[in-house]
Parts: C-alpha cells; sequence; structure tokens
C-alpha cells in the first residue's frame, strides 16, 4: 500500500504546483507560465454561445511574468464550425515557441476560472512530449494566499527554439472512433464530463441539441475537484472514479472537448494512461441530426 501512496504522490508532483512552490519560483530561469483562460458564459438559453479571449482578463491581473496563451486562437486550429480544435503537432510547436516554450523549460499552466483550459492547455502539451504542470486552485488559489500579482502591459516575450515533437498516440478520439464505440467495434468506456443536468438534458445547451452520447457514463469534472478548487485527493478521485480507474480504455468528452481534459487529469493522476478525448465533442456531435443523443 505504501508504493501505491508513493507512487501517487511522485505522479501528483508531477501533475500539480501548489501556489507556494510556483511562488517560491518565480523568476528562476527556465520557468514559463502560461494563463490559459477563455470567457466561455453559461449559456442562457440553448444555442447561446458566447465566447472571448481571455487576454484582456490576463492584462489586468496575472501571475507575475506569466504569458496569454490564446486557446482560441494560437493554440488552436481554424475550423468553420468547431471551436478550440487542436492544431497539428508541429503548429502547436511553433506556437508554444512564439510564448518562449522550449526543450529546457519548466511549464506551469493555470486559468483565471475553474481550471478547465488549464487542464486543456496541460493535456495538449502532454500530447506532443512537453511535459508541464497545473497551478492546483489555479488564480483562485494564487489569490486566497495573498500572493503577488501583476497588471498592465508585459514586457516582450523572446521566442524559444522549436521543440522536437514527441507525439503520445492514443491521446485524441474522433468522430469515426466514438461511433465505433456507441455501436460495440470499439472497445472503450465514453464517459461525459458535463454537468448531470447537461447530461440528462435538462439544461440549456451551447450546442445544436440537449442530451448526451447513447451509453456514456456521467463524471462531471466539477466534482473531481475539492472545496478549494483543488483537484481531490489521489484516492478520492479513485473512489470517485470507480471502475474507470481500473484501467480499461476511456473516452471523455463534453462540449468542446474543455471539461473532458479535466476528467482525462485526474484520471491520469490516478495512473490511468488508456484515455483519449473526443476532440470535437458535443458541438460536432449534436450538429449531425443522424447522430443519435439521449435525453433523460
Amino acid at each position: 500500500m505504501s508504493d501505491v501512496h508513493d507512487d501517487d504522490a511522485a505522479r501528483r508532483d508531477r501533475i500539480l504546483i501548489e501556489p507556494a512552490e510556483l511562488a517560491a519560483s518565480l523568476g528562476a530561469p527556465g520557468l514559463v507560465v502560461l494563463d490559459a483562460q477563455v470567457e466561455l458564459p453559461s449559456p442562457r438559453f440553448d444555442g447561446d454561445y458566447r465566447v472571448a479571449s481571455g487576454y484582456d482578463g490576463w492584462l489586468e491581473q496575472r501571475v507575475p511574468g506569466s504569458r496569454h496563451a490564446d486557446l482560441g486562437a494560437a493554440l488552436s486550429a481554424p475550423h468553420e464550425a468547431l471551436s478550440f480544435m487542436r492544431p497539428a503537432p508541429e503548429e502547436l510547436a511553433r506556437a508554444l515557441a512564439a510564448l518562449g516554450v522550449g526543450a529546457a523549460s519548466r511549464v506551469v499552466v493555470y486559468d483565471r476560472s475553474d481550471g478547465f483550459w488549464a487542464a486543456r492547455l496541460w493535456w495538449m502539451l502532454r500530447w506532443i512530449g512537453v511535459e508541464a504542470r497545473v497551478l492546483n486552485g489555479g488564480w483562485r488559489a494564487w489569490r486566497e494566499a495573498n500572493l503577488p500579482m501583476e497588471s498592465g502591459p508585459a514586457d516582450a516575450v523572446e521566442p524559444a527554439k522549436v521543440i522536437e515533437v514527441r507525439e503520445r498516440p492514443g491521446m485524441w478520439a474522433d468522430r469515426a472512433d466514438v461511433e465505433a464505440i456507441v455501436a460495440g467495434d470499439q472497445c472503450a468506456t465514453l464517459v461525459c464530463a458535463l454537468s448531470a443536468d447537461l447530461f440528462a438534458g435538462r439544461a440549456a445547451s451551447r450546442y445544436a441539441r440537449r442530451g448526451h452520447i447513447p451509453g456514456s457514463v456521467n463524471l462531471p469534472a466539477r466534482t473531481l475537484l475539492d472545496s478549494t478548487g483543488r483537484y481531490a485527493a489521489t484516492a478520492v478521485l479513485r473512489e470517485a472514479l470507480g471502475t474507470l480507474a481500473a484501467g480499461a480504455k476511456v473516452c471523455v468528452y463534453c462540449g468542446g472537448g474543455i471539461s473532458a481534459a479535466v476528467d482525462a487529469l485526474a484520471l491520469t493522476l490516478t495512473g490511468h494512461d488508456a484515455v483519449s478525448i473526443y476532440d470535437g465533442s458535443l458541438q460536432e456531435w449534436a450538429a449531425d441530426p443522424a447522430l443519435p443523443l439521449v435525453s433523460a
């Protein structure tokens, strides 16, 4: 049991960083802190999709020395219908280099809301072989600890040499993969990271139709965080994840592949590596009336 506890602690330390540790590291050579905030308000009615860059908020208040990582533009692939789609690995590496992320960088990611955007960027970095850590509790925990804040225009970033991509396979699923899972032709558990009300179709959705993909189980991302906004203790996560933490393949989705990243990170904290994110999620699936959705 002690070996499992030691493994959990080491894994958690590789993935998460507490505010005090980050504060003590500010200004250290090679440290790159990325603010991944995007503004995406809750829908007021079906189809209410409003998104804006988090850049203005970053200008107003941020972790000192942090750089704004734009998940809505520079760090996503242009698409005629879908938001926040992952770019090609080499394009992602070039965008990160423009933010100063190089081979020797120690990257910390946070956002100024609930940690979902930070988890998404962490997942993308992991995909191309960049080991990064997520600020546990994010901006909320930083401010509650009364740690320094910076505002206003920042110094220009010195670009880094573009890293050599070391792509990790199996981290993403596309529509065809999910169709195969639904049809029983591919063995994986589909997990919806949205709230119980959205899963059941009881709440307004940003997307074309309400409900969830058939055969999905519901594991709302927010239930994996404690009252301070930090990831729950690994033993608590393992209990919440139940059979999902046992090692079978898991494919997580949400509305646009963002909340899903919290579930994916939590699974990774428990040592589960057979996890993929359906990048198009309900934004893609619900837009096609030929694809089934369940409301219950």
